[in-house]
């Protein structure tokens, strides 16, 4: 029985590397009925509405999505588009591992953490406002709620996966109500869970240690703006958005599996846009979808491919992305 999975391919180069990884899906002989939503740029012009609302009842019926990157029209009252689509499914939960899958060339080759940010909250609700001329205030929303509910996330994904150790990152040392209490929850949460191992690290030491001495960390709960940030971080660490990926959920079943850049392949032309940061989050998909032989075969291609420097100038080969895709797909009909 075929996988019905909504696809968003995304703006910039997103429908190229869509097709691109279809393919290369299809040819590790899984079958998947795509359900193709664009939203974005084009509906904005076309429809009025970022994310209309036939995206968001198809990734309902569904209850998985693969989702490029979405532009957010230009205009400083425009909410960006990316979490208007987390706030109306309420995927308050975003899981992204740090795990250099590929071989490819990084800083650090062994390195292997999760981190578990929570995404609709935080100074990321938007609640912005002009106090008086030239006096802006942003407001950071904080919830018992949701603090309890991602801290559980982190450490039901610890247990789930033998990980060991979650450890809270935040500023309560100045923040002292807001982080404050993000902290407090977390460590309330952890006393029902003693078989995981809990700390907690300042966000500004968390990036200096997770440069310096990685190997410490195992999960990484931490806030929506934090998550942001570390996680760029650890990217850097692990090869760059081609080792990237990010995985959107809610209490409700829904597993939004997304690139999480876009707009650099349409600036380097569609001929040369790598697939991989699309890729990497369909692999985990795969894995989710209990289609694990496909996923480690189509790891295995894509190392084979990128050790015969077949793929695209960004990860240090010669190829186009066509000729990337090829060589993929020829290695898992080999």
């Amino acid at each position: 029985m075929a996988h019905k999975v909504t696809l968003i391919p995304g703006d910039w180069a997103g429908p190229v590397v869509a097709d691109s990884v279809c393919r290369i899906i299809d040819a590790a002989g899984v079958d998947v009925e795509w359900d193709e939503q664009v939203c974005g740029t084009a509906t904005w012009e076309g429809e009025g509405e970022q994310v209309p609302a036939r995206v968001l009842e198809a990734i309902r019926r569904t209850g998985v999505a693969l989702k490029g990157r979405i532009a957010t029209p230009v205009g400083a009252d425009i909410a960006n588009s990316n979490a208007i689509l987390r706030r109306r499914l309420e995927l308050y939960c975003n899981i992204r591992p740090l795990r250099n899958a590929y071989g490819l060339p990084c800083r650090r080759p062994d390195l292997d953490i999760v981190l578990v940010r929570e995404s609709m909250e935080d100074v990321y609700a938007g609640n912005e406002h002009e106090v008086i001329p030239n006096v802006v205030e942003t407001l950071k929303v904080t919830t018992a709620k949701g603090c309890e509910r991602i801290a559980h996330k982190a450490f039901e994904y610890a247990r789930a996966h033998g990980r060991r150790k979650v450890t809270t990152v935040h500023k309560a040392n100045i923040m002292k109500l807001a982080d404050g209490l993000f902290l407090d929850v977390a460590r309330r949460v952890a006393r029902g869970y003693p078989d995981i191992e809990h700390t907690d690290i300042i966000v500004d030491n968390c990036t200096m240690q997770l440069v310096s001495h990685p190997q410490q960390f195992d999960v990484l709960l931490l806030t929506n703006l934090y998550g942001d940030i570390v996680s760029d971080i650890g990217t850097g660490l692990v090869g760059g958005i081609s080792t990237a990926l990010s995985i959107l959920l809610n209490d409700d079943g829904i597993r939004v599996y997304e690139s999480t850049h876009g707009q650099a392949s349409d600036e380097m032309g569609e001929d040369a846009a790598n697939p991989l940061p699309l890729l990497t989050p369909a692999i985990a998909m795969l894995h989710d979808l209990g289609e694990g032989d496909a996923a480690g075969r189509i790891v295995q291609a894509v190392r084979d491919a990128l050790a015969d420097r077949g793929g695209t100038p960004g990860v240090g080969g010669q190829a186009t992305g066509q000729q990337f895709e090829q060589g993929i797909i020829a290695r898992l009909r080999d």
